[in-house]
């Protein structure tokens, strides 16, 4: 006499190997398909942008875009991070108002003096998202470090293209060095103890 099967969890399927069956959950039970979730990444980002601080003498304001950015990336992971930001850009460059309310609208956004911040979004969260998997306090931080270093580099190396090379540090790097670093803190705490929180959870 045969022993009856056990019982598998709704809404899972079933895939057999051999004489092995493996039960696998089926995407269908997910509460969130991914492409809500990068539409609700790229609205995290395009809200942090409306919060602006204008910086005398500098084209580039202090918004919160670094530190969502940060996040979504952290938080959601690296393909889903990037594929947030890239998804914002898009948005943006087609005259949603989505970039910080200051300076052209759309594309040309993106060849202005903060275009070069834009750009580098993407690669940010991707980064952050691929060196905080692990949640470990010392790799978010890393991982922060990383990714608010790749948003300077890349606005830095659109204002010398721009034709402000004497000046890109001093208008697109030194006066956010200290607000940017205590976000950088910042995003690690709430990154590691998301990934602890999770941890404990499983």
């Amino acid at each position: 006499m045969t022993e009856p099967s056990p019982p598998r969890p709704s809404g899972s399927v079933i895939v057999r190997r051999s004489s092995q069956a493996t039960i696998i959950p089926s995407r269908r039970r997910l509460p969130l398909g991914w492409p809500l979730v990068l539409v609700v990444g790229a609205a995290i980002v395009a809200l942090s942008a409306q919060v602006v601080v204008p910086v005398p003498g500098s084209p580039v304001p202090i918004t919160l875009q670094g530190l969502a950015v940060l996040l979504v990336g952290g938080l959601f992971g690296s393909a889903i991070g990037a594929g947030a930001l890239v998804l914002y850009l898009v948005l943006g460059a087609f005259g949603a108002p989505v970039f910080a309310p200051i300076g052209p609208p759309g594309l040309a956004r993106l060849f202005g003096p903060t275009g070069g911040y834009l750009l580098a979004f993407p690669f940010a969260a991707g980064i952050v998202g691929r060196i905080a998997e692990r949640g470990r306090f010392g790799r978010c931080l890393l991982a922060a470090f990383t990714g608010m270093a790749l948003i300077h580099l890349g606005g830095w190396a659109q204002l010398a293209v721009l034709g402000r090379n004497g000046g890109a540090v001093t208008l697109g790097v030194t006066p956010f060095l200290v607000q940017d670093l205590l976000k950088v803190v910042l995003v690690a705490a709430i990154l590691w103890r998301g990934h602890l929180a999770l941890r404990l959870r499983s």
